[in-house]
């Protein structure tokens, strides 16, 4: 549209087309409904089959109208295949979250919510979610699928100490962790038929904190056939899902060698080990082709280590370029203070609520991170005993989040100037807060001896 014509619209109150080749997709189980605009085709708004073979001659036809961009709602996972291919076949495809679509007054059909889509997007109303590159999204589906197996090996551990307690073999009592060594050895020899005591507590490893004699007292137990029976499936089923989750540590390291074939190996070499091997970590090092696909070690932050690098650029990707500043960023993380104004006045100030995986990543970092002798965590501390603990770890969160993105973006080392320097600014803030007050009123500010409280005093 020229200018004049933009400026005719304008003062006319009538909105300007800004993708003029826009179309819209109301995303369904069994079907989907495409609009374009009316005078692109005698039929603008037509109905496909979720089939590939229809997906392919939806792209098909829209090709043929002059179709360049594509506005369609993330419902379920039914906007996979359709998203996929639409953008191997060149269009520019916009995944909109389905809450930032408010759907016409009146009658609600997949019609109206497709020809509703393409008129917002047609006017440039919608703004698309964010979808890293396609490496990363095979990264980030690899690694997902590994927390589920995850969850199901945790699930069959709770399964195994549920049949001991039954036996009441309390193992827990005497072991950290019944996955551990001294736990897995004395599970297998009962499960193959072993249950005198003194059997059981010769498969201790010589690192196990009990002794014999405890580890003897606590196997002495009730070993009933109905609970040998559940014991040994529990053990089958941890077992297969502790294998799966081998194959996708296979996969996932796969998918980082891909993304650094046309990566070069940083000049520096790579930081010390900071963070000890956590459990549930992928089985292979992952910190030298995080580094090579970063450029810079992101474990040096506290509270940050592989695996949680690792998910971090799964979900959020290897370009920060994405978002203009940190502050763009944080906002996408739902983890920066809001900012709803009405009449000049700031009505509210809380985060928005958000399932955000990153975020749910830098929370969980965050509460780590206030247990440490850090900047970060006297930071995190000094807050929770201001304003609280959730707030604290969402303010946290946001820091953390802000270092994430200055190291990606523009390779900015971390450097922990440690507690006592962050107490020491703490208190220089709280003097020139003070001295400022006392000029106020006309008084001046003078440093005097500590004076001890007296014993029972009440402040």
């Amino acid at each position: 549209m020229p200018g004049s014509q933009k400026t005719r619209a304008r003062s006319s109150g009538q909105l300007s087309t800004i993708n003029p080749d826009a179309a819209g997709i109301d995303v369904g189980a069994t079907f989907h409904v495409v609009a374009v605009p009316g005078d692109r085709d005698k039929e603008p708004v037509r109905t496909f089959r979720t089939f590939s073979g229809d997906l392919h001659q939806l792209a098909d036809w829209l090709t043929a109208v002059g179709i360049t961009t594509i506005a369609m709602e993330s419902t379920g996972v039914y906007w996979i295949p359709v998203f996929e291919i639409l953008e191997a076949r060149g269009f520019e495809v916009l995944l909109v979250n389905a809450r930032h679509v408010k759907h016409v007054p009146g009658r609600k059909t997949d019609v109206n919510d497709a020809q509703w889509l393409q008129q917002l997007h047609q006017y440039g109303l919608l703004r698309g979610s964010f979808r890293p590159r396609d490496g990363v999204v095979r990264l980030r589906a690899y690694l997902r699928h590994r927390e589920r197996l995850v969850d199901y090996a945790a699930a069959h551990i709770q399964h195994m100490q549920k049949a001991l307690m039954q036996m009441n073999v309390q193992l827990h009592h005497v072991v950290t962790d019944i996955t551990g060594v001294t736990g897995m050895r004395i599970i297998r020899a009962i499960v193959a038929g072993t249950q005198a005591p003194d059997a059981l507590a010769e498969f201790r490893d010589a690192r196990c904190a009990a002794s014999s004699e405890t580890i003897r007292e606590a196997l002495t137990g009730n070993y009933r056939p109905e609970h040998i029976f559940t014991l040994r499936h529990a053990l089958e089923l941890y077992d297969v899902h502790q294998a799966k989750i081998a194959e996708c540590d296979t996969e996932v390291e796969a998918v980082l060698r891909t993304l650094n074939e046309e990566r070069a190996t940083p000049a520096a070499p790579l930081p010390a080990v900071r963070h000890a091997k956590a459990r549930n970590e992928p089985r292979f090092d992952a910190r030298p082709a995080l580094y090579t696909l970063l450029g810079a070690d992101l474990t040096q932050i506290h509270g940050f280590g592989p695996y949680t690098v690792l998910r971090l650029v799964a979900e959020c990707g290897d370009d920060m370029s994405k978002w203009p500043t940190a502050k763009h960023f944080t906002s996408w993380l739902s983890l920066a203070p809001g900012n709803k104004i009405s009449g000049g006045r700031l009505l509210s100030s809380k985060t928005r609520r958000s399932a955000n995986r990153a975020a749910a990543l830098l929370r969980i970092a965050a509460v780590n991170i206030g247990r440490t002798q850090t900047a970060l965590g006297a930071f995190y501390r000094r807050l929770a005993a201001r304003i609280g603990k959730a707030k604290a770890v969402t303010a946290t969160a946001r820091k953390l989040a802000s270092l994430f993105y200055n190291a990606l973006r523009f390779g900015l080392a971390y450097a922990d100037p440690g507690a006592a320097y962050y107490e020491e600014r703490y208190r220089q803030r709280v003097l020139d807060n003070l001295r400022r007050r006392a000029r106020h009123l006309g008084f001046t500010l003078v440093a005097g001896p500590m004076v001890a409280e007296a014993p029972g005093a009440v402040s």
